[in-house]
């Protein structure tokens, strides 16, 4: 094809993704599909006509067309940070689980180190926290109930045991209540991980009071959310809001050692995901 056509067609292909966004703006999402797809058409390799098509889709629940957008888009760009976001809300609403975690973990991600305080961010940490937390529900559930029948039958044993024992003294029998009562203690126990509780305050920020997620710690030793402090820098002032020593963006250096403890907290204790 001549440069002046493959030119003709970038610019024709541009202005078709223009009308589909006005289109779109207006909730007239069939015209700014046939948009799109005749932008995707004329240049194929272009990853935002796809991406842009698939949120159509997704404002229809289409997730079959929005996983297949997406997924090119992915293979047109891998750092395409509202592809593997879509791809993994498509795949959540198809109950593919762990497939769609890992696909808002990778937007995540790729969304932090573009643009750490960017409204998308917010949005992709509070639907990977969703499905963090309905995993972990359904396993809790899984868990609590498995726990329960080996507790029935350990105390159903225990029982027949004393029943089966001929001797049936005072002494066996205060031995059999202390059986059940430690037996109870153990199943309890067990299930002090799917017990929601405080979080430690070191694994809070003193700002927001929420879990880290993206934690960075300053010269004077203090750990704030990235995005809360990325924020009080550019809107308030070049200081520390705690300390008010001076502070500048290129001081801030990331705390792995605050964000692996929290990552272990949340494997452990999945219930922490909740944001409501």
């Amino acid at each position: 094809m001549a440069p002046g056509v493959v030119f003709s067609s970038a610019l024709q292909a541009e202005q078709l993704k223009e009308d589909g966004n006005l289109c779109f703006k207006k909730e007239r999402l069939g015209a700014a599909i046939d948009n799109y797809t005749e932008a995707i058409t004329l240049c194929p390799d272009v990853p935002v006509y796809w991406t842009n098509r698939a949120l159509c889709y997704l404002k229809r629940n289409d997730w079959t067309k929005v996983e297949n957008d997406c997924r090119v888009a992915i293979k047109l760009d891998h750092n395409s940070v509202k592809a593997h976001y879509m791809l993994g809300l498509a795949l959540i609403k198809k109950q593919e689980y762990d497939d769609g975690i890992k696909e808002l973990e990778k937007a995540l991600d790729l969304g932090r180190g573009a643009n750490p305080n960017g409204y998308m961010v917010e949005e992709i940490w509070q639907e990977l926290a969703k499905a963090k937390y309905s995993q972990w529900e359904r396993a809790s559930t899984m868990r609590s109930w498995e726990l329960q029948i080996l507790k029935e039958c350990c105390e159903a044993a225990l029982k027949e045991r004393h029943f089966l024992d001929n001797s049936h003294s005072d002494e066996d029998s205060t031995a059999h209540l202390e059986q059940l009562k430690d037996l109870e203690l153990v199943f309890q126990r067990a299930g002090e991980a799917d017990t929601p509780k405080e979080v430690p305050d070191y694994l809070c920020c003193k700002i927001t009071l929420d879990l880290f997620r993206d934690p960075v710690i300053t010269p004077s030793g203090l750990t704030y959310e990235r995005s809360v402090i990325l924020d009080h820098l550019q809107r308030v002032g070049k200081f520390d809001p705690i300390t008010r020593e001076p502070l500048n963006l290129h001081q801030l250096v990331p705390n792995l050692a605050i964000k692996e403890a929290v990552q272990a907290f949340l494997e452990k204790h999945g219930w922490a995901y909740r944001t409501d």
